[in-house]
C-alpha cells in the first residue's frame, strides 16, 4: 500500500470496526482499517442473537462483512498491529508494528478488549465454548444443563438471576469466602442455587467441552457448562497515550454519538461498552461511521 494519508483510520477490524468502515465507505470517505487479526471471540463455535446470522461462526460473519466492504474502493485494509499514536499537524499519526506510519484527520478505536483468564487449568481452552460470559449470546444452547457460575458477590447474583430462567441446576463457585447480602442469600436459597466456596484449580474437559471442576482440596464436581465473570483489559494502549478518559469499569468513555473525550477520536465495540455482542458492536460502529462523516462534512462544506 503506497497511500499514507487518510480521512479516517480505524484501529480494529472486527465487527464494530467493519461496520464503521462500511458507513464511511458508502460516504466515499478515504478510510484505512488496521487489524491484527485476533478477535476476542476467535474460538467461539457459533454466534447467536444476531438477526440473519444466528448460528454462524464469528469468522464467517467477519469474512462476509469484509467481502461486502471490499466493493467500496475508498476503504483500504492493512494487516498489522497499531502500536503508537500521536497528534499530527492535521489530525493523528499511527505507527504499526511493521514500521509503517499512517496519517488521518479522524481516529476510531474499535480495538476491543482482552479477557484476563484466571489461574485455573483448562479455563482458557473452554472459554467461549463451554465456559461463557453472556446468557444472551450462549444461554439457549446451554439450557437445562448442569451449570456453574464462576463469580462472587453482585456479579454472581446477577448472572444467577438471568441463568435461572434457562436451567434449574445452578451452582455458584466463589473460589473463596462468599460475598452476598442476606437478602441475596435468601433469594439464592429460594431458587435452590447452591454455593461452593472451595478454590477451583482446574477444569476437566474434552476439546473445550467441560466435564467437571477440580478443587484445591482434591474434591470434584460434575458440570456441563459455566458462566464466568472475569476481568478484562484494553487491547490498545494508544487511547491512554492520546488522553482519552476511561470509565470506572475500564471502558473508553464515549457519548451517545460514540465520541471520546478527545476531539477527533471515536470508539465503538467492546472497548467502550459493557454490552458485549456482535449485534451491539455493529450498531455502535454504524453510528460511529455516520457521525464521523457528518463531522467531516460540516468541517469541509
Amino acid at each position: 500500500m503506497d497511500t499514507k494519508e487518510f480521512e479516517v483510520i480505524i484501529i480494529g477490524g472486527s465487527y464494530a470496526g467493519l461496520s464503521a468502515a462500511m458507513a464511511l465507505g458508502r460516504s466515499l470517505r478515504k478510510t484505512l482499517v488496521l487489524d491484527a487479526g485476533k478477535p476476542c471471540n476467535r474460538q467461539t463455535p457459533q454466534s447467536h442473537n444476531y438477526l440473519t446470522q444466528d448460528g454462524s461462526t464469528p469468522r464467517e460473519i467477519a469474512e462476509k462483512s469484509k467481502s461486502e466492504i471490499a466493493k467500496y474502493n475508498s476503504v483500504k485494509f492493512y494487516n498489522g498491529l497499531a502500536v503508537k499514536g500521536k497528534r499530527s499537524k492535521n489530525g493523528f499519526e499511527i505507527s504499526t508494528s511493521t514500521g509503517r506510519v499512517f496519517l488521518a484527520k479522524k481516529l476510531v478505536f474499535a480495538s476491543g478488549v482482552k479477557d484476563v483468564m484466571p489461574n485455573i487449568k483448562g479455563f482458557s481452552v473452554c472459554w467461549g465454548i463451554s465456559v461463557v460470559h453472556c446468557p444472551y449470546c450462549h444461554g439457549y444452547e446451554l439450557r437445562n444443563k448442569k451449570t456453574a457460575i464462576i463469580a462472587n458477590g453482585e456479579s454472581a447474583f446477577h448472572l444467577a438471576s438471568l441463568v435461572s430462567n434457562l436451567t434449574k441446576r445452578i451452582t455458584i463457585l466463589t473460589s473463596g469466602v462468599k460475598d452476598f447480602k442476606d437478602e441475596q442469600l435468601k433469594k439464592l436459597k429460594q431458587h435452590n442455587i447452591q454455593i461452593i466456596e472451595k478454590e477451583i484449580v482446574a477444569i476437566k474437559h474434552k476439546k473445550g467441552q467441560m466435564e467437571k471442576m477440580l478443587f484445591k482440596d482434591g474434591g470434584t464436581e460434575n458440570f456441563e457448562c459455566a458462566y464466568g465473570a472475569i476481568p478484562f483489559e484494553q487491547n490498545s494502549t494508544i487511547p491512554i497515550e492520546l488522553g482519552c478518559k476511561f470509565t470506572e469499569n475500564g471502558h473508553i468513555e464515549v457519548n451517545v454519538m460514540q465520541k471520546t473525550t478527545v476531539e477527533g477520536i471515536y470508539a465503538c465495540g467492546d472497548n467502550s461498552s459493557r454490552l458485549r455482542s456482535i449485534a451491539k458492536a455493529i450498531y455502535a460502529g454504524n453510528i460511529t461511521g455516520a457521525m464521523i462523516n457528518n463531522e467531516l462534512t460540516q468541517e469541509n462544506f
